[in-house]
This record gives structure tokens, sequence and C-alpha cells, in this order.
């Protein structure tokens, strides 16, 4: 919003905001008024009513009395039913049958004066007044009622005595119906809806402006009775005091508007010259049209145009300022795990804050080598022979500037004047270098130390034993190069890589982190086999891996036969014990492009690639022998633990056309193994049903020599015996020399094969290996 919009804004909310409190306070107290008015004439109809009610029930009590002390009742009750006492009167004996009832009695039961609140329910037809009647002895003869009939003319006149509107309801309990009203229709509806919500003898108000209070049913008052009054409000008093803040309004937004117009033109000139000094123009200077704070304001912006370049050097203030920002973005980025682009945005933030001219962020790799892991500036800053070639900056730890930094864990700045660079490290005159670790260790010394190239001084105050980064725990190394526009890195310089060098540690640990959850959500903890939410993903990639190239992927699954009574008689921790074990003897019977899977309890799955199923057997042998020949040695018991493993082999696609069906085949198998005496193998059988058909394989004009499709102009594919595919070059290829299935090995002429000696050789593929399905976790299995 502009200022003048802000000036308008006040000036509006300055004189509406008394108006609309008028209004507002207006509007209340005719509505408090007029409810008190009205709550205290629906008081006042409401003690008329009772009043008139209880002495009806008093008239009615009298007449009864007179009818009791008489000896004949029927010509006692006859007069004063003519003389208008009493509507009507019942005369009963004892056990309460009528021996006398006045004619055109109204209907029966009479609602009593005395009686007890909701003690009867329905409509009331008629009000009573009972008394016994006794003889000389006081003897009890019966009781005599004397009634009134209660009809639209006795609720008139309740009305006309209260001087307010006058609703019976039917029974009492209720306000959804009624039996005589004096109110209109157009507001009936209102006041019975309103007598509803309404509890005791509160008032209400009513949607169409009356006040509504229900008196009784009560001791002395049975009558359940709705009582209104109309509103004595103005009619259209809310309308008007809308329009007269409407008008309000109008007129205060015009009067705003041409009051914010005139005080803000100065301030409109001001901006204009402000927006042309921002973009260079110090000429700009603001008219001065009077001795008031704007004109004040103005000559002391027209002053500050002459004298802003002289406070350019005093902008250097704002880098504390600047130090927070990037910490806040430092800590956003580290919640992201992509590492290169954290370490890419890490160091181009410390280059603009420093005013530096190259950098690079380096990390400790195995063998204790600092590789950068992004770089920036350093091209034509590499020592000879290439200077100009792209390089990576690679210094081992304890060499040169960065190395010294990262083995003694101590940041490092200063000057340089080096005949000869640092081994491994580009060329520079000024550097800063700071080491970073995981968060909680990073800290500063202080000192001198010396090495090949210049004095290298250390900052940051009194070293302390927790000052200095661990070398055991250093993680890398944040350096840079040839500060701009200063002889070298100073004392802020320094401070601020080292929040830089902060983060770095931060996104370099967090990344550790999710790389190793995803690791364990992908194995077994007791085996470090991949565990089965691997295998779903892995044989359902090696079969589109195995269908694309055309080649064939076995699977095995092995179960250790009586496992269950090794946990019996041993333990559970001897079973662990066995099982991990078997998982290394597993591993090393198997080959690196070979995974290897825990299913579940002693359950396990081998996936291998391009392997038929004789392959496949020879592994299995393998297998066998190694678990059955030696024992497994369990701590704490005397002698070692014979285990044996059955084995269940399937192949795609003979044996399945997707991973779930040969692996549930490969299952069939173990079964078949199992049922055979176990410790053996058996291989799936071919279902007839399985669809075959032939994949055409583009090849090059000369095949390589495993074998594999390789881009080149599409040729047609003859297909060998048996229907597997082979290019049109390797026809030519001696059959010696052709590569032959992986696993598979030439039958000697003197017998089989011995799979039990044939060596891990037997069971490694030709130079070619696999190909790749995409990205996946590494491969867990060692290579033998």
């Amino acid at each position: 919003m502009t200022l003048r919009g802000r000036l308008t804004a006040a000036f509006l909310v300055v004189v509406l905001g008394p108006v609309l409190l008028g209004a507002f306070f207006v509007a209340s107290t005719v509505t408090a008024v007029d409810r008190t008015r009205s709550t205290e004439r629906l008081a006042v109809a409401a003690s008329a009513v009772r009043t008139s009610v209880d002495a009806l029930c008093q008239q009615l009590r009298a007449a009864a009395d007179a009818v009791a002390l008489t000896g004949d009742p029927a010509i006692v009750a006859g007069q004063l039913v003519g003389r208008g006492l009493a509507a009507a009167v019942l005369v009963s004996d004892v056990s309460g049958r009528a021996t006398y009832v006045s004619p055109g009695a109204p209907s029966t039961p009479w609602r009593d004066c005395s009686e007890p609140v909701a003690a009867t329910s329905g409509p009331v037809r008629a009000l009573a007044a009972h008394v016994d009647r006794r003889d000389a002895a006081g003897a009890l003869l019966g009781s005599v009622a004397a009634a009134q009939l209660v009809d639209p003319a006795f609720v008139a006149r309740l009305a006309a005595v209260s001087g307010v509107a006058v609703t019976l309801l039917d029974g009492g309990a209720s306000a959804a119906r009624f039996t005589h009203t004096t109110e209109s229709r157009e507001v009936r509806d209102g006041v019975l809806a309103a007598a509803g919500h309404s509890t005791g003898e509160r008032v209400t108000e009513t949607t169409k402006g009356r006040y509504v209070r229900r008196v009784g049913p009560s001791v002395g008052q049975p009558l359940p009775l709705v009582l209104s009054v109309p509103s004595t409000r103005p009619p259209g008093l809310h309308i008007t005091l809308a329009g007269v803040v409407a008008l309000a309004g109008l007129l205060a937004v015009l009067t705003a508007w041409r009051l914010a117009r005139v005080t803000t033109r100065p301030l409109v000139e001001l901006a204009g010259a402000v927006d042309r000094v921002a973009h260079g123009d110090l000429t700009a200077r603001v008219p001065v049209r009077g001795r008031d704070e704007l004109g004040r304001l103005a000559e002391a912006f027209n002053r500050m145009t002459r004298e802003t370049g002289s406070y350019v050097a005093a902008l250097t203030s704002s880098r504390d300022q600047l130090r927070g920002h990037l910490a806040v973005l430092g800590d956003t980025l580290a919640s992201t795990h992509d590492l290169q682009r954290i370490l890419r945005v890490i160091l181009h933030s410390a280059i603009a804050a420093t005013g530096a001219r190259a950098g690079a962020v380096l990390l400790v790799e195995t063998g204790g080598v600092l590789v950068a892991q992004c770089s920036e500036g350093l091209d034509g800053r590499w020592p000879a022979p290439d200077p100009d070639g792209p390089q990576t900056l690679r210094v081992p730890v304890g060499v040169g500037v960065v190395g010294a930094v990262a083995a003694t864990g101590e940041p490092q700045r200063g000057r340089v004047e080096p005949t000869e660079p640092p081994t491994g490290e580009p060329r520079c005159r000024t550097y800063v270098a700071v080491p970073f670790a995981a968060p909680g260790t990073t800290g500063l010394g202080s000192g001198t130390t010396t090495i090949p190239g210049g004095e290298r001084t250390i900052l940051g105050g009194e070293r302390t034993a927790d000052d200095a980064v661990s070398p055991a725990v250093a993680l890398g190394v944040l350096a840079l190069y040839d500060r701009v526009g200063a002889a070298e890195f100073d004392d802020d310089d320094l401070v601020t890589l080292r929040t830089f060098a902060g983060h770095a540690a931060v996104a370099v640990e967090n990344v550790r982190v999710h790389e190793e959850a995803q690791r364990l959500s992908l194995t077994d903890p007791l085996t470090g086999l991949w565990n089965y939410r691997y295998l779903r993903e892995s044989i359902r990639r090696e079969v589109e891996r195995a269908s694309r190239f055309g080649r064939m992927l076995s699977v095995l699954a092995l179960d250790l036969d009586r496992f269950k009574d090794v946990n019996d008689t041993y333990g559970h921790a001897a079973g662990d014990t066995v099982l991990a074990e078997f998982a290394r003897r597993v591993r090393g019977e198997i080959r690196e492009v070979d995974l290897a899977f825990r299913q579940g309890g002693e359950e396990f799955v081998l996936l291998l690639p391009e392997t038929d199923a004789r392959g496949a057997a020879i592994v299995a042998e393998r297998l066998g022998a190694a678990v059955r020949e030696t024992p497994i040695a369990v701590e704490a018991y005397a002698g070692p633990i014979v285990v044996t493993v059955s084995v269940g082999i399937a192949v795609y696609p003979d044996h399945g056309s997707t991973g779930r069906e040969v692996l549930e085949a490969a299952d069939d198998a173990l079964y078949v193994a199992k049922a055979a005496g176990r410790d053996t193998y058996r291989v799936a059988e071919v279902r007839p049903d399985v669809p075959m058909r032939e994949i055409p394989v583009p090849a090059g004009a000369v095949s390589p020599p495993d074998g594999l499709p390789r881009a080149g102009r599409p040729a047609q594919v003859p297909r060998e015996p048996g229907g597997h595919a082979r290019s049109e070059s390797a026809a030519g290829v001696p059959e010696a020399n052709r590569p032959g299935p992986a696993h598979a090995r030439p039958e000697p002429a003197d017998g089989p094969v011995d799979a039990a000696r044939a060596g891990p050789d037997a069971a490694r593929p030709g130079p070619g290996g696999g190909a790749s399905s995409g990205p996946h976790p590494p491969r867990q299995s060692r290579g033998r």
C-alpha cells in the first residue's frame, strides 16, 4: 500500500471510528432500553395473570364450599351456575362416583387449582377447585368440584387484564401446540418457536420483534401460558443508522483523499529522486518547499546524496547481517540430501560473502586423501603440465595448506609467495581454509605453523583442548583463494567461513545418515543379506533385464533342514549364529553379480543372472557341500552343529514369465527337494503352458566376444536350435570360442563335472557380464 493509501486509511479510521462506535452505541442502547421495558411489561403482565387466576380459584373454592355445606347440592349448584360463579359443579361420593353434574358441564378431567406442576397432560378445558363434603359428625361423604370453563373468551379476558397477548399451550410441557391464543397469525409461529427455546420464565425475542415469556404451570397457577409484547424500537432503526454511517464514510473518503494528496506530494517528489539515485544518478535533488518536517527531510536527502560516496565504505558493516541470512540458508539447504548441490550453494555463498576469487570444498575419502567435491574459479590456477585442463583437486592429508588443515583440525589463513605451489594445490596469493567435522566437534585453535610456501597464521583466540577439530573426525576442508580488493583474508572472513563450514558438516552428516538408513531398510540385520523388501524389487528388475536382452535368470530357494531342531536343542542364540555363518558361506560361493536374500526365518533366495539350470545346479551342489562338509562351530557348546540345506531351482523364462511365478516355481521345487530326503536340490518342472515367443535382438556388424548386443544396424537374427537367439556374426565364431551360458562349463569326455570341486571359476561369466537395468544399491555379495 502506498503512503497516500495509508494516510487515507488512517484518516478514515480516525473519522469513521467514532461514527461507527456512536452508531453501535445508539443501536445497543435502544435495544437494551427496549428489552428492559418489554421485560418489565411482561413481569407486570405475569403478575396480573397470576392474580387473576388466583382470584378465580378462590371464587371456585368458595362456590364448592357453598355446595358442600348444603343438604341439597343440586339446588345450590344450579344457583351458583345460574349466577355465573361457576360454569359447572361436580358432586361425587366417597368412591369417586359422580352423584351430580351440572348440565352442560365440560368434559373431565378438569385442571385443579392446587394440582402439582405437570400432574396431568393434554389440553386444559376447565379450571376447578375441589373441597371435601362431610356430615355433621365430620365423616367424609365425598367431594365437590366447582369449575370454570377455559375457552377463548377466558384467554381474551386474561389478555385484557394483563395488557399483553396471551397464548394457552396444549398440555404445558411443550410449546409446539396451543389451545387458545390472542396472537395474530403473522407472529403466532415466531412466538411459539421462541417459547419453545425459553427455559423457565426467561424473556426471549422473536425474529419479528416481539418479546416472549412463559408463565406457569406452577403451584397456584396451573395454566401453561405464553405472554408476548411487541418491541418498542423505532422501525428501520438499523437501516437508518447504516445509511448515516455510509454517508459519513463517503464524506470521510473524499476528505481523506484530498488531504492525503496534498500531504504526499513532496514525498512523491522525494521518491522519484530516490529512484534516480538508485539507478546511479547521484545528482538528483529534491525541491525544498517549506521549513516543515518534509522540507527538512528534503534537505537531509540532498545532503545525503552529496555524502553517499564517503559512506560506501561503511556498507561493509552489513556483512554480519549477510552472515545471518546465509546461516538461515544453510539450515534450509541442510534438510536436502543432494550433497553436490548443497556444497555448491555453500561454496558460492562463501565466495560471495568474503569476496574471494576461487574456492573449493574437499572431503576426506578412503586412503586419507582430500578430494574436491565442487570448486569455482580454479580454471588457469593448476600447476604444470596442463594448467588449463580440467582437473580434480586431490590433496593428501598433511600435505599443503588444506592437507595441514585437515591433519591438524585447525583453520588457517595467510599470504603465500611460493616458488613452487604446494603439491596438488592451485596457485594463489592469499588463502583461508577451515576444517569441518561432524556437528559438535568443530572449533578453532590459535598459533602459527610453517609449511613449504610461506607462513600460515592460525587465528581465533586462545587455544583450548576443545577448540580444534579432531583429525580423526574431520570430514573435509572449505578453502577460498585470493580475496578481491584486499591484501589478504581477515578475521571476519575466517569467522564467516567457519559458519559455512559448519553447514557443510551438517549437510555431509545428513547425507551419510540418510544413506545408512536406506541401507538398513534393505538389509537383514542378522545375516547382512538383502531382505525380502529388496528381493521383490530385485527379482522384478532382473526379470525385466533378462527379458530385454533375451537372457536367462536362475532363482534358488534355500531352506536349512530341520532348523527348528537347532533352535529347540541349542537355543535361539545358537540358531542366529548358524544363520549368520550360513549367510557368510553363501556369499563366498556366489559371484559378485549374484544377489543373496534372506526371505525370512531359515529361508533364503539367490538370484543368478545369465545362468541356466545346469549352472544353477552346480551352484546348488557347491552350496550344499559348503554347508554339509564343514559343521558350524558355536561358542558355549562342546561340539559343532551339523546342518544341511535343501535347494529348489527355477529358471526364467522356462518356469515362469514373471518374477513371482519363477519364485513360486523355485519354492515348489524346494518342497520337492525336502520330500526327496533333504540335503539335495531339485529343478522345477518346465510348465507346458508357458507362452514362448522369439525376441529379435538387433546386433552390429561384428559381435563382441561376449555375444551381447551392441548399437548398430539392425540385422536378421538367426535362431539356434532350442530357440536361443544369436547374432549373425556370432554364427561364424568357432564353437570353442563362443561364450556359453553363465555357470555352465563343457562336459568332459571322461565323465560328468564334479560339481563339488568345480571351483569358483566355473560359475564366473564371460568378460561381458550382465546389462544394467538402472540405478540400484550396490551388490552386496562379494566375488570369488
